[in-house]
């Protein structure tokens, strides 16, 4: 009987260890089918994986596109990047049905999916997914609002929804989520005003909401005691400065409507290392005590209406790397610990009533009567509403009254004039701050979550702020305009290359004035060149003015710094014949794509826009990464004594100048399909000839076989692109180029249209034209 019942027991111990080992299996069985379904969702390339249908997926070697990681035989980190290839995602790709699947992931705790090209709604079950701790969605075409469904998840870390499209307001669920350290939803277009659970957020240690349209008064902000780095920038935010923590690292509120004065607090801010408050409308007096803040190494203040008067003993922190105390009513003298000396320091204080003269300053008068003008009105409001009812009295108010507004009327005349001397100063990216995450298995790519929207800036990451250059720093980087250096030349100037004292290459485009102007008449023009700074553009710098040496109120020459981008033009890797390297047809669809994209932000990233550009394929320049930037911009100053050129540029446009205002974006598309043209053709496009000829044939291979419009584009991507992204880019070319404005599409189409030919793109095309019978035709 005993040994019966001993057998029993083995029995039943040996079929709970089969039992155990059946579900372990089933479990992991059923995570790698949701991930090969998302690999299938996301047309992940076979070749960019470490493993295959028999591979256990948990030991895969993780790479730069796909990071799998896992603990106890579950999937717990999913990181996927498009930065090293580029996404085809098929037609009928769904955002719920890719969530759908990730939710077979129970233990999933970090989510990276950035650069994919993934379009929708944030589905609404993403709430499944309760077990992340980290999120991050960001360089996506999300769009639409946050669905509330993001409540649920109450172990999240970090929330990074940077560079989509979403909209609406932030739900204010999202101050439920009370472990959250870092929040970042920048460049959206988010609007409304910014909900008030912010508040509960006692964990949040970075809160980064700038490039969006988000309105009205801060959140008290005072209680978030762990709070370090915040980043409002490019919003409408306002008029009330905000109440903040004593131990924020990184404040920057620049671009926004705050006006009400800088608050006393400020100067208690000991762990401060970067202030930027510039471009608001801020008034009264600016408290040199800021400057003594122990640990501050960046300060910009410039183009607001701050007063006060600046001492010449006045204490600096340690070593301040940048100080811009630009355009404002400051008077006194600049302090001792402000004058540079090192090449590494950058203090700029123009447009001030400042005694010294290094840089330009309005005469004293000027600054204590703008001073004067931003008191007075407040006061002279509070004497009516306080008035005894006397007749006299009355009489006499209302004179002095007229009085003061004819003088401010004349004094914001000056004042509007001086204002255009702000200067849109984009700021270095803000280090994000260490924190030490549970569980231990996730702290890497928790870490490398947290950096990530820091770190893909595509070719802006460190860019120095714009500010003004004085003639012996680009003469020092030039050699002395030595010919050595010099890359280009015009009619109206030259462009040299440089080297500015901290390493950064430039280059130098030094354009002489035909006619004689003071400073102030250039000052809107820069502030426009600026505002040029965007990963797909040529970014500006700074520049100098150079004055005559009989007049020194008139400019001679100005010197316009831009980054150096060091790999030649567009056309170099498409159609020159002497070329060592072609680009793929996935690169050329890249190509194209960032082209459409720097178009865009120029027609309505700057206000007002900048249209006409007359682009050409030579204006399209390669940096260190291969990656496209735009060089030429329709701006006076920039086309200023430079002939209009015979070539490609623009010519289709036809119609009045009624019809050329109103569709004028139309322009730089018409532009746009000739470089098109030349990188599906691989030829040189140079006369307007060269455009109906290959115009022509495009429309009639749209009409023939496969094998014929293979047969007319570069022979170098005949065998590696689908027919479908072909005919796709095709079809989009001949429409640009229509004679008739309106029936070229707009720049949002040609975005989209490029994507979807991106898209459609499928690798499995190449082999299965290659291996066709007449491999002669290919």
């Amino acid at each position: 009987m005993a040994n019966a019942v001993q057998s029993s027991w083995w029995l039943l111990v040996f079929m709970m260890f089969l039992q155990f080992n059946y579900s372990d299996e089933f479990l992991e069985s059923s995570q790698y089918e949701a991930i090969v379904k998302i690999k299938q969702l996301l047309n992940f390339p076979e070749d960019l994986s470490s493993w295959s249908d028999n591979t256990e997926f948990c030991n895969s070697e993780p790479n730069t596109a796909l990071t799998l990681m896992c603990y106890e035989d579950n999937i717990t980190q999913l990181h996927i990047s498009g930065y090293n290839w580029f996404p085809n995602l098929p037609q009928g790709f769904s955002t719920d049905t890719l969530f759908s699947n990730l939710a077979l992931l129970p233990n999933l705790k970090v989510l990276s999916l950035v650069s994919l090209g993934l379009r929708g709604t944030l589905p609404k079950n993403i709430g499944f997914l309760s077990s992340l701790e980290i999120v991050d969605l960001s360089s996506n075409f999300f769009y639409g609002e946050i669905p509330g469904e993001i409540s649920y998840l109450k172990g999240l870390q970090t929330l990074i929804l940077d560079d989509n499209k979403f909209t609406g307001q932030v739900p204010e669920g999202v101050g439920s989520l009370l472990s959250l350290s870092v929040l970042s939803f920048k460049n959206n277009s988010f609007s409304g005003s910014l909900p008030n659970s912010l508040s509960n957020l006692q964990t949040l240690r970075i809160l980064s909401l700038s490039g969006n349209n988000f309105s009205g008064v801060v959140p008290n902000l005072q209680n978030l005691s762990n709070l370090q780095v915040l980043d409002l920038e490019s919003n409408n935010l306002g008029p009330n400065f905000p109440n903040i923590p004593t131990k924020l690292v990184s404040w920057v509120l620049r671009k926004n409507k705050f006006s009400l004065g800088v608050p006393k607090e400020l100067s208690s801010c000991y762990q401060l290392k970067k202030l930027d408050i510039s471009s608001n409308e801020l008034v009264g007096p600016f408290s040199p005590t800021i400057l003594s803040l122990p640990s501050l190494y960046y300060l910009d203040i410039s183009g607001n209406k701050l007063t006060g008067k600046l001492l010449k003993n006045v204490t600096c922190s340690q070593d301040p790397s940048f100080v811009n105390l630009s355009s404002n009513y400051l008077t006194g003298e600049l302090p001792e610990c402000l004058h540079s000396n090192s090449g590494s320091k950058i203090v700029l204080f123009s447009g001030n009533c400042l005694s010294n003269r290094e840089q330009w300053q309005h005469p004293y008068s000027f600054c204590h009567n703008e001073a004067l003008a931003v008191s007075i009105e407040p006061h002279n409001k509070e004497k009516v509403k306080g008035g005894n009812g006397k007749a006299v009295l009355a009489s006499s108010m209302v004179g002095g009254f007229v009085g003061v507004v004819a003088i401010i009327g004349l004094a914001f005349v000056v004042v509007r004039k001086e204002c255009a001397r702000k200067k849109a100063n984009r700021t270095p990216q803000t280090a994000l701050i260490l924190e030490k995450v549970s569980p231990a298995h996730t702290l890497k790519l928790l870490n490398d979550a947290r950096y990530i929207s820091e770190t893909r800036k595509l070719g802006l990451l460190g860019a120095p702020p714009y500010r003004t250059f004085v003639l012996d720093e680009l003469r020092e980087a030039t050699s002395n305009f030595d010919i050595s250096n010099l890359i280009g030349a015009s009619s109206s100037g030259q462009i040299y290359k440089g080297r500015l004292t901290d390493g950064t290459a430039v280059a130098i485009r030094s354009i002489k004035m035909r006619k004689r102007h003071n400073v102030q008449s250039y000052i809107h023009q820069l502030g426009r060149i600026s505002k040029i700074r965007y990963c797909h553009l040529v970014s500006t710098i700074g520049h100098c003015f150079e004055c005559y040496q009989e007049d020194s109120s008139s400019v001679s020459r100005i010197c316009l710094v831009f980054e150096f981008v060091p790999n030649g033009t567009l056309r170099g890797v498409i159609s020159e014949a002497n070329s060592a390297q072609k680009f793929t047809w996935t690169q050329r669809m890249g190509a194209a794509i960032r082209i459409a994209k720097g178009i865009q932000f120029l027609h309505t990233g700057i206000v007002p826009g900048i249209f006409s550009n007359g682009l050409k394929i030579t204006d399209v320049l390669l940096d260190q990464n291969l990656h496209v930037k735009i060089s030429k911009y329709n701006l006076p100053l920039l086309v200023e004594n430079k002939k209009m050129d015979t070539g490609p540029s623009s010519s289709g446009s036809k119609g009045n100048d009624g019809q050329r205002l109103k569709y004028k974006e139309k322009d730089d598309v018409y532009d746009f399909g000739v470089i098109l043209l030349e990188i599906i053709s691989g030829r040189t496009i140079n006369t307007k000839n060269d455009i109906d000829v290959s115009k022509d044939i495009l429309i009639v291979s749209l009409t023939a076989d496969e094998i014929a419009r293979r047969n007319i584009i570069d022979p170098a991507v005949r065998k590696e692109c689908s027919d479908s992204s072909l005919r796709t880019l095709m079809e989009l070319c001949t429409r640009c180029l229509s004679d008739e404005s309106l029936e070229r599409p707009s720049v949002e189409d040609l975005i989209w249209n490029l994507q979807f030919a991106a898209q459609v793109q499928d690798p499995w095309n190449r082999d299965s034209y290659g291996n066709q019978e007449s491999p002669g035709h290919v």
